[in-house]
């Protein structure tokens, strides 16, 4: 056999075998066809094998894809328009399912998402006012879509892993009538908050007045007790010093009234010479 035939028949086997084998990435899932129909799905990553010239391989992206969607207007149950942006989170979750619904083509499959999902931001926003879709209900929403928009699109072999508002806008004419109602309702509840503040404070005020005199007047109580019981004791002690030497007491209290009456030298004092005032005087002069 010569040199030329061993390369060509070496050239066809390398074409066979190549023909004959495909390698699935860690990020695809493939389907095997065989004259147009489906023989083989959901592969596993690795190298595979296939009849050559009978069999045709075709790749899709297994990891989890993004869908960004224009904004679009919706009604709420007021009869106004809020523009809403949302972004969706998919995977191709059977690729048979999928493959039959959208013929592989990921744009044929994200436009009938969108509609699922739009079709779901639809009904939401219908049964809730314009406040409650963009303050309080916002995650209530994603949570329905999610649930809603994975039931419809299983038809398509889509798992729906993830639905996101990203915004929620209100057209010109609608902002300002909002906002004025927004801003009434806030103003109406801060009335109410210092009103409710203002009655706090006066039973506040009013129980701290009646403390304070309770107070006041206990201690007033306790003071005059005090005081009575001090001049008791007192009145006692100058009765106990009174009885142990009565002259002497009496002495040192005529001196007491001496030094307070005559205190500074101009005082004078007019009584009769024989008053009992200065009976020590008179003593002292015999």
């Amino acid at each position: 056999m010569s040199m030329q035939v061993r390369l060509i028949l070496a050239a066809i086997v390398v074409v066979l075998v190549w023909a004959s084998t495909f390698y699935v990435r860690q990020t695809e899932t493939a389907i095997v066809f065989q004259l147009g129909d489906i023989r083989r799905a959901d592969l596993e990553p690795g190298l595979h094998f296939q009849m050559p010239f009978i069999n045709n391989v075709q790749k899709f992206d297994a990891r989890v894809l993004s869908l960004d969607s224009k904004p679009e207007l919706f009604l709420t149950s007021e009869k106004k328009n809020v523009s809403v942006d949302f972004f969706v989170k998919w995977r191709i979750k059977n690729v048979s399912q999928y493959f039959r619904a959208t013929q592989g083509d990921r744009s044929r499959a994200e436009g009938r998402l969108t509609q699922i999902v739009k079709d779901g931001l639809k009904n939401q926003f219908g049964v809730r006012t314009i406040q409650q879709a963009i303050s309080g209900e916002r995650r209530e929403i994603m949570d329905v879509l999610q649930v809603q928009s994975n039931r419809n699109a299983s038809e398509l072999g889509i798992k729906v892993v993830d639905v996101r508002i990203s915004r929620i806008e209100l057209p010109d004419e609608v902002s300002d009538s909002v906002y004025r109602r927004m801003r009434a309702e806030r103003s109406r509840t801060a009335k109410d908050f210092r009103a409710r503040g203002q009655e706090t404070a006066e039973r506040i005020r009013a129980d701290a007045d009646r403390q304070r005199t309770v107070i006041q007047a206990e201690a007033y109580r306790d003071a005059e007790k005090i005081r009575g019981e001090g001049d008791a004791q007192s009145t006692e002690i100058y009765a106990e010093a009174y009885n142990q030497d009565p002259e002497f007491f009496a002495f040192t209290r005529s001196l007491n009234a001496y030094v307070n009456t005559f205190r500074d030298k101009g005082d004078v004092l007019v009584v009769e010479p024989d008053s009992e005032f200065f009976q020590y005087f008179k003593q002292l002069k015999k």
